[in-house]
């Protein structure tokens, strides 16, 4: 259990604002579920796609095609599973998600056929916008309210940041051991049971933080469109946009083809699964990082230091020597950086934005990052097979990293500039 979520307050549900003391457990319970739900539905694909390539001989851009297709309806499914966690329905959702996902994952494990395969993923793709990081962030908002999220949003991704460093050696070795299409079934099991189960007992509805102005002026906060047409009035959240589907198309281009491009620098594969296993703590450190010497810091103030390292860990992939030494230390400074970003991403829309309908505002705010995760990996794929190598693909993402940097650095002026009004 991690420290710090001993909250005393009593329940919302006798008349206060503050959350009870259970939220402890939700949180334990949320990180080890992420943990499943990561490992599983995102980090699975790559070491499946190679698996599945050289059984069934389909080439790269038609598997991944199947993974573009699936992270663009997750876009498309990111507002509405949003508004409907503001509405109290988060547990229903992420619960009833995985045990469909998981579902999802035992079809995928049967699949011969590249329209079944299709079909597959765009299910799995709509699940994930319902069962990863953003879909937790705004259950926990709810049942905190906006003003004391950070610290359960940082909490959580702590427990998140494992999930690379579990699951990618564990996937390898059921694949070794079971094939690909017995690795899929394990990986359904997992969801369906242990993610499934967290998720239903984890998020209580009847537990959640009520809103000041309705207890006590019956005033209903911003919420749904209205919060959305207000908040794309303002430049900071397109400046916001600029930056997360920037880091959206890096992320997952690196995400999805690390691997490959790895193995393409003269890597052995074994060595590239412990490069690729590095990142997973990394990215738990550097949320240390910020948990501990940073805790209550302005998200403007650690992202604009943040983003740097993005545009130099791609000069680092492309141009350093291929000694397993040396590209690790790199994807550990890479790792830890994601991981960082991630509670910057997660914060960004209650102090920067808004701090009313979290889910409502943050899921538009996502949903062309998962447009641009959706169109990144295919689009990787198809720069590799016309090029023949992955030169392009990496001057590509640091074109990316590099708009990461000038996307957060003029939200944070911005901000700083409507924090600085608010107060005149």
């Amino acid at each position: 259990m991690l420290p710090g979520w001993g909250v005393t307050a009593t329940s919302a549900e006798n008349g206060s604002p503050y959350p009870e003391s259970g939220t402890a457990w939700m949180i334990t319970a949320l990180g080890v579920a992420q943990i499943c739900s990561w490992g599983s539905l995102y980090y699975s694909f790559p070491l499946m796609a190679e698996a599945m390539r050289a059984d069934l001989g389909w080439s790269k851009p038609e598997i991944y095609g199947a993974a573009t297709l699936g992270m663009a309806l997750a876009g498309l499914a990111a507002y509405p599973v949003g508004a409907a966690i503001d509405r109290g329905r988060g547990r229903t959702i992420m619960s009833l998600a995985s045990v469909g996902a998981g579902l999802l994952l035992l079809a995928w494990s049967q699949v011969s056929n590249i329209v079944l395969f299709y079909v597959v993923l765009a299910g799995l793709g709509c699940l994930q916008a319902a069962t990863l990081y953003e879909p937790a962030f705004a259950v926990i908002t709810r049942r905190v309210g906006a003003h004391r999220a950070r610290k359960g949003i940082t909490a959580l991704t702590l427990w998140g940041g494992f999930a690379s460093t579990v699951f990618i050696p564990l996937i390898q070795f059921l694949i070794e051991g079971y094939g690909w299409r017995g690795a899929l079934m394990v990986l359904g099991g997992v969801n369906i049971v242990i993610c499934g189960s967290l998720y239903f007992l984890a998020i209580d509805p009847t537990k959640d933080y009520l809103h000041p102005s309705l207890q006590e002026h019956g005033i209903q906060p911003l919420a749904g469109r209205e919060a959305i047409s207000w908040a794309i009035k303002r430049p900071v959240f397109w400046a916001l946009i600029l930056a997360f589907v920037s880091y959206a198309a890096a992320f997952s281009t690196l995400t999805f083809h690390l691997y490959p491009l790895l193995l393409e620098r003269g890597l052995k594969a074994a060595d590239v699964v412990i490069i690729i296993a590095v990142i997973g703590p990394a990215q738990v450190a550097g949320r240390i990082l910020i948990w501990v010497f940073a805790p209550h810091a302005p998200v403007r103030a650690v992202g604009s230091m943040i983003v740097i390292v993005f545009p130099l860990a791609v000069l680092g992939f492309a141009l350093a020597p291929p000694h397993i030494l040396t590209i690790a230390a790199i994807a550990a400074c890479y790792g830890a950086a994601n991981g960082m970003i991630t509670i910057v991403r997660g914060l960004a829309v209650p102090e920067m934005v808004s701090r009313e309908a979290y889910g409502a505002i943050n899921g538009v705010l996502i949903a062309p990052m998962n447009v641009m995760q959706a169109a990144s990996p295919l689009a990787a794929a198809w720069l590799w097979s016309v090029t023949g190598g992955y030169d392009a693909v990496l001057i590509g993402v640091g074109v990316g990293a590099i708009l990461v940097c000038i996307g957060f650095w003029t939200a944070t002026i911005l901000a700083h500039r409507n924090a600085r009004a608010s107060l005149q």
